[in-house]
């Protein structure tokens, strides 16, 4: 039976092309959905997110028991789970874009503003950098991917951060425990490195 995998559509992400990249990865059941029973009967779930972070956990929130199937399908049941961009920054305890703001504390750390040690370097970081693996995880494998963001996952235990790449500093790329895996670079947006790595998501047994 064809595996169910529940898109989480909370009008933060670029819904489309994550679906389109995750099909043709060979996800051939995806439910784009803001219904909590969906998430929570599903085989494997991908958060994306794009914009800010207090108000995509503002939006995320807002869907009665959203959060708590989430955590269901996760915790209780060990169910895959990808956060994509402001998704995976959701992941941390607290955010720090325009104040501090709660996340969903399900990895440890804090999102922060990107401050590269190299002046010239932008912020935005914007464009393809390395993927670098911090530690052996079956879904990173080293390469380039398409990255576009402002803020990044400070991540509090060493053990959860599974890439980095570089912007005047190491950032983390890729963040993970458990069945949990979170990714800062744009795999919808990386060709065939993010084809890959979706395939890889898509295959995980963990």
């Amino acid at each position: 039976m064809a595996e169910r995998l529940a898109l989480i559509d909370y009008g933060a992400g670029n819904l489309r092309s994550v679906e389109n990249a995750l099909r043709a990865a060979g996800a051939t059941d995806v439910a784009v959905t803001a219904d909590p029973a969906v998430v929570a009967a599903a085989d494997r779930i991908v958060l994306p997110g794009v914009g800010a972070f207090a108000a995509c956990m503002g939006a995320l929130s807002a869907i009665p028991g959203m959060v708590e199937a989430m955590g269901q399908a996760v915790h209780t049941h060990g169910r895959p789970f990808l956060g994509v961009c402001v998704g995976m920054q959701l992941l941390a305890d607290a955010g720090e874009e325009h104040g501090r703001h709660a996340g969903l504390g399900w990895i440890g750390g804090t999102v922060r503003l990107l401050e590269p040690a190299d002046a010239s370097l932008k912020v935005p970081h914007m464009g393809w950098n390395d993927v670098a693996a911090a530690r052996p995880h079956p879904l990173i494998v080293p390469g380039e991917a398409y990255y576009l963001h402002s803020y990044a996952f400070d991540v509090a235990d060493p053990a959860h951060l599974a890439a980095t790449t570089d912007h005047g500093g190491p950032i983390a790329a890729a963040v993970a425990r458990d069945t949990i895996v979170g990714v800062q670079f744009h795999p919808e947006k990386s060709q065939a490195y993010g084809l890959a790595f979706l395939t890889r998501f898509l295959d995980w047994k963990p």
